[in-house]
């Protein structure tokens, strides 16, 4: 299966400011691109490209002030298959996690295990099993939150999305995050690309959709509570301990978004024409 994918989005700055751009597909995934053009900048402006700790591929503008565009698009190799379930999967003790995933298990800056861990314990955790607790956290959340774009704010965490029952794609990743730390369970937050394919299409204008990964047993699986179901041709653009990580775009000054317009469309393949005998 092949996935085109891509992004046009607009600044207006005010003044000149220094941007850091979060947006390429994630350096674990470039093996699967099949054509990708590179970045286009209007106006031309000096950039440079550097891969940070957690593998995702940051670009730093020097941007003027007034109007600023990023361009890119590309088609991705997918295998066409369904997020990877595996029911057997085990919790494991913090003593034996990889080191790698101690960071996952901390508090952040949106996910406040602090608050969140006798609620946590009290409401999963008779669950046994890994995978059985994590899904448990994905269907409370799926079920607890309403999806809402006109009640998005950049400032919810976790906490607050329960209280408030309300939040959009970040916001039911926050809370199952937070969750999965207050019980041990190391819990990384992702950002990326994630088309309708093989579910109704959606009416909502294309937009990125944030998902998370547990570790269980000996690897991290993908779990989606906002969806809260397998899917397919996800493309995964960062990773971090939460949206703070890995946000898009940080400007060092004043910023107003002007366009935004994401692509994450299945291509198809076209008609074979067949001539009568």
């Amino acid at each position: 299966m092949q996935i085109q994918y891509g992004f046009d989005i607009a600044l207006e700055l005010p003044q000149p400011a220094a941007i850091l751009a979060m947006m390429d597909v994630h350096s674990d995934c470039r093996h699967c691109i099949a054509e990708e053009t590179e970045l286009e900048l209007s106006p031309a402006i000096a950039a440079d490209r550097f891969i940070d700790s957690r593998g995702n591929i940051v670009r730093r503008l020097s941007a003027p002030a007034g109007s600023v565009s990023l361009r890119l698009g590309g088609v991705f190799r997918s295998d066409g298959q369904e997020d990877v379930a595996d029911l057997t999967a085990k919790l494991v003790a913090p003593s034996d996690l990889p080191p790698e995933t101690l960071p996952f298990l901390r508090a952040s800056r949106y996910c406040e295990t602090d608050l969140l861990s006798d609620f946590a314990w009290a409401n999963f955790g008779a669950i046994s099993g890994g995978w059985a607790r994590v899904q448990a956290i994905c269907d409370f959340v799926h079920q607890r939150l309403r999806f809402s774009y006109p009640e998005a704010r950049p400032t919810r965490t976790a906490s607050e999305a329960l209280a408030e029952g309300v939040g959009v794609c970040r916001d039911f990743t926050h809370l199952a995050i937070a969750l999965c730390r207050c019980l041990n369970i190391p819990a990384r937050y992702c950002n990326g690309y994630l088309g309708d394919i093989g579910v109704p299409p959606d009416r909502a204008p294309m937009d990125f959709n944030a998902w998370f990964e547990a570790f269980l047993g000996d690897r991290w699986f993908t779990f989606d509570p906002r969806h809260n179901r397998p899917r397919i041709g996800r493309i995964l653009i960062s990773r971090g301990r939460d949206a703070a990580d890995v946000a898009m775009i940080t400007s060092f000054g004043a910023h107003a978004l002007t366009r935004f317009a994401v692509v994450t469309e299945e291509i198809k393949e076209p008609a074979v024409a067949v001539a009568a005998a």
